[in-house]
């Protein structure tokens, strides 16, 4: 293999020190224009590319930072990432993803495997099992940046970007009452996140608001998944008391809702569906689907904006930001019957 070219061979073939060469493709001051020239020639002719990792080590800082999100495959979670991407490139910053696949051994491994590639700060979306915090507090303790986005903790006192996912619940039930729906359930996970427990409450609150009973058997908690949304359906339409529309937990859940409601020929809006996220198929299934649009694009752009902020300031929690966004209502075919 050929050996890499070093700052050793540059001084070499210049006749020049070492600590030269270094502070000549640092920009030193205090060496000439003409030295720097040469250097950077030299350097450009050898194919001479800087060791980052020795550079990272002596400046503290790698440049890199850590996003933990339960899974790329989801469109919500894959913008997020890119729009963090795109916020941070112009600054200098790289981007590792994570995938804890709703495992909270996976992020607890992938927590403690960015620390270990000397992270600048880490953003996470944490997994559906995610209960004891820990493993996140390690990052405050090592005074790094850490960002919460869509999925966060009350017990962790760091900057948190959101979706005002009451309301999110409330909206959605809302457009179904709206829509003349009258009996409406609702299918989530058994997971007790924040942000799914929130739209359970928004649920009821809009049905209490409507003077419409919250009915014990249309609430159905199992995963969030197409298989989840099947079962959950299934089991809604087989009992006495039939409801005639559903709010799923995600999307993903609404696609096996439909897909259930259309096996057994109650297609919507005959019974009504709406969902979360407005992930990209949505728009393309038949029915297609009506949801709540979280934004994503925003909750990346504010994390970008975020982490910029916190690694400017003194300390990285001298200042913690809470950030809401507002979710909206993007009407469909799933929910289209007429008062």
């Amino acid at each position: 293999m050929k050996k890499k070219t070093t700052i050793y061979d540059i001084a070499k073939e210049l006749n020049i020190t070492v600590s030269t060469v270094s502070r000549a493709l640092s920009g030193f001051p205090a060496i000439s224009d003409a030295t720097k020239k040469a250097v950077i020639e030299t350097a450009r002719k050898l194919n001479y590319s800087p060791n980052k990792l020795a550079s990272a080590l002596k400046s503290g800082k790698t440049h890199i930072i850590g996003v933990i999100v339960p899974s790329v495959q989801a469109h919500f979670f894959a913008s997020i990432i890119h729009c963090i991407e795109d916020g941070l490139k112009d600054s200098g910053y790289r981007v590792i993803i994570y995938q804890s696949n709703e495992s909270v051994e996976n992020e607890i491994n992938g927590v403690r495997t960015l620390l270990e590639a000397q992270v600048d700060g880490i953003m996470a979306s944490m997994s559906l099992e995610t209960q004891d915090v820990s493993h996140f507090a390690e990052i405050i303790k090592q005074n790094k940046p850490l960002i919460l986005f869509d999925r966060v903790h009350d017990d962790l006192a760091v900057p948190t970007i959101t979706l005002d996912d009451f309301r999110a619940g409330y909206l959605a039930t809302q457009h179904l009452i709206d829509r003349g729906y009258k009996k409406i359930a609702f299918v989530t996970t058994v997971h007790q996140i924040k942000i799914f427990n929130d739209r359970l409450k928004g649920y009821k609150a809009a049905l209490a608001d409507n003077d419409l009973p919250v009915i014990d058997e249309h609430i159905i908690f199992g995963g969030l998944s197409i298989k989840d949304g099947r079962f959950g359906a299934g089991k809604l339409m087989r009992s006495a008391n039939k409801p005639d529309a559903i709010v799923a937990g995600d999307d993903f859940t609404a696609l096996g809702v439909i897909k259930k409601l259309k096996e057994i020929d109650e297609t919507p809006p005959e019974v009504g569906v709406i969902g979360f996220a407005n992930e990209a198929f949505s728009a393309y299934i038949t029915p297609n689907l009506s949801t709540i649009d979280q934004h994503p694009s925003q909750i990346g752009r504010e994390c970008a904006k975020m982490f910029l902020k916190m690694v400017h300031q003194e300390s990285p929690y001298k200042k913690i930001e809470h950030i809401v966004l507002d979710p909206t209502v993007v009407e469909r075919q799933s929910t289209g019957k007429l008062p």
